[in-house]
């Protein structure tokens, strides 16, 4: 598959740096090859979880990483977690106040060395040889600036069906601008590997907002119009009850503010009455009452509405989410 922009990495006549640094350790047996995947881990919290999430990174095979832990000031035993493991697995920590998501995202990136960069959460576990699969496509594919993958979900014990969301799998070989503006398809964070040198000229994670998928991949789609989707299982995504997801009014009530900054193109009021009906949705299957309180915001004269406003009156046990 191609990506719509075409020779964005030009080839420079230069050597390659992967190919120099093995020959120079070959020599000197002195120099140690640069990571080819940057694994970028913001962690806040998640001492249940987040000795299990850096196992399945660190046990990654196939291709050289690093590993970079910030914890954004957690108060509960992370740090301690963290320091242990930093020490018998040999990646960079650090433990500092809290400062948010989205400036711990852009002090990771700072650090990065990588070709390539995946950020991954503390409560969530790696696929097995996730890493080599994806770098090995964009190795192939030096047109693409990004791929995505797919997800299992799991629940706070680690237990799972092991099938793979179909919510992602639908966006299987690529996703448009068009598709996931107006939600026809789903593309998971943290299933990204992304080009480094690209994410900084497009000026890392913005900052306006609290999270920071959404906005990234509309300004990337924007940029190069379709963005490829691989089968490959990245990711066993852990369901629980501090999960942002959760927040609905917090990630739909984003998700607006950021298609805001697409108003003149010509699916935007389409994209909106889409999202609040999405909105709905999830308020009708988790809180029903929320949903009629909300009823005069999120209403539309239009099919996706209509769709899901029987959701309200049909008990959550009858319900699939």
């Amino acid at each position: 598959m191609e990506c719509s922009v075409a020779n964005i990495f030009k080839e420079e006549t230069v050597e390659d740096i992967y190919a120099m640094a093995f020959s120079k350790g070959v020599e000197t047996e002195q120099h140690p090859m640069p990571p080819l995947v940057s694994v970028l881990m913001a962690s806040y919290n998640h001492e249940k979880y987040v000795e299990e999430a850096v196992l399945s990174i660190v046990n990654q095979k196939g291709v050289s990483i690093e590993l970079i832990v910030i914890d954004d000031g957690s108060t509960d035993n992370s740090d301690a977690i963290l320091k242990r493991l930093s020490k018998e697995y040999k990646f960079t920590y650090i433990h500092r106040e809290n400062k948010g998501l989205i400036a711990t995202m852009n002090e990771l990136l700072s650090m990065a060395k990588g070709k390539y960069f995946s950020t991954f959460a503390s409560d969530d576990i790696m696929a097995e040889g996730r890493l080599q699969e994806q770098s090995n496509y964009l190795n192939n594919h030096p047109e693409c600036p990004i791929c995505f993958g797919q997800i299992v979900v799991i629940d706070e014990q680690g237990n799972h069906s092991g099938k793979k969301d179909p919510r992602y799998t639908r966006a299987i070989p690529q996703i448009t601008f068009e598709e996931f503006f107006l939600g026809e398809k789903e593309i998971h964070g943290c299933t990204e590997m992304i080009r480094l040198d690209v994410f900084r000229q497009m000026g890392g994670y913005d900052t306006e907002f609290p999270f920071e998928d959404f906005p990234l991949w509309l300004k990337f789609l924007q940029e190069y119009k379709k963005l490829p989707v691989l089968s490959t299982l990245c990711c066993y995504y852990r369901i629980h009850s501090s999960n942002m997801s959760n927040n609905s009014t917090l990630m739909y009530g984003t998700f607006l503010e950021v298609l805001k900054r697409y108003k003149n193109h010509a699916l935007y009021k389409k994209a909106v009455k889409i999202w609040k009906s999405h909105w709905y949705s999830h308020l009708a299957y988790h809180n029903k009452g929320e949903a009629i309180k909300r009823l005069p915001q999120l209403c539309s004269f239009s099919l996706d509405f209509f769709k899901r406003f029987p959701k309200l009156f049909i008990p959550k046990k009858l319900l699939k989410g």
